[in-house]
């Protein structure tokens, strides 16, 4: 275990003094010890709204409140954090139930945004807040093609529907396949479909964020048809 945090301690350029905040950002609730990464979660989540507010902040002085808020809400939600997971190949390093683990959590867009966002927070505590706006803001700059209004609002179902729309002459369809888990911890499964064929399915807290993510790997699947 040492050694595969020591290579996210690399990817990250930080290493953590204590080794059990860093196991317990990484510990999801099925794996069934006496702590798990949702109070880090929560605390990353705010870090990561001040540290992107403060950023958009600086970085768009004539923007006004309204629209830095559409840019700061395009980058810190699920599918956002879930991108930076991704490049952080965070779903190798998660602590899972054998169950869970059967069940692709390790894929789940919403583990690997919690546990994102609970990374943030155990540097949090450890560093303070300098040192998490030095990791995620490198990471988001890295990530993004550009930050601006137009690139970041432009949501994946508009895509999607600008695609089938100039492909096909139809818009997509979304249908929840499945919901999960008691009330205040829901997951819905969404499908989208096009002429009636299922391109791509995903999962998130919200019928909206599991559609934008289904959403995501249809614009991919379509542009990636279209390049053969």
């Amino acid at each position: 275990m040492h050694k595969t945090i020591q290579t996210l301690e690399e990817q990250l350029d930080y290493t953590f003094e204590d080794k059990e905040l860093i196991i317990e950002a990484l510990t999801h609730k099925s794996y069934k010890q006496p702590y798990d990464n949702e109070r880090l979660e929560f605390l990353g989540d705010a870090v990561m709204d001040l540290i992107v507010g403060e950023y958009l902040f600086k970085k768009f002085p004539k923007s006004d409140e309204g629209k830095l808020s559409k840019i700061r809400a395009s980058l810190v939600n699920e599918i956002g954090f879930d991108k930076l997971a991704k490049v952080l190949r965070l779903g190798e390093y998660l602590l899972l139930s054998k169950a869970e683990e059967k069940n692709g959590g390790r894929e789940k867009s919403s583990l690997l945004s919690n546990a994102f966002e609970a990374l943030m927070g155990a540097i949090y505590l450890e560093a303070g807040l300098q040192k998490v706006q030095e990791i995620s803001i490198k990471l988001i700059e890295a990530n993004y093609e550009e930050i601006s209004l137009d690139s970041l609002f432009r949501d994946y179902k508009t895509s999607l529907q600008e695609l089938t729309q100039a492909r096909y002459g139809v818009t997509p369809v979304y249908q929840v396949m499945a919901s999960r888990g008691p009330d205040h911890l829901k997951e819905f499964e969404v499908a989208v479909f096009i002429q009636d064929k299922e391109y791509a399915r995903a999962s998130g807290k919200s019928k909206k964020i599991a559609q934008q993510i289904a959403a995501e790997v249809a614009v991919k699947i379509l542009k990636g048809d279209s390049n053969e």
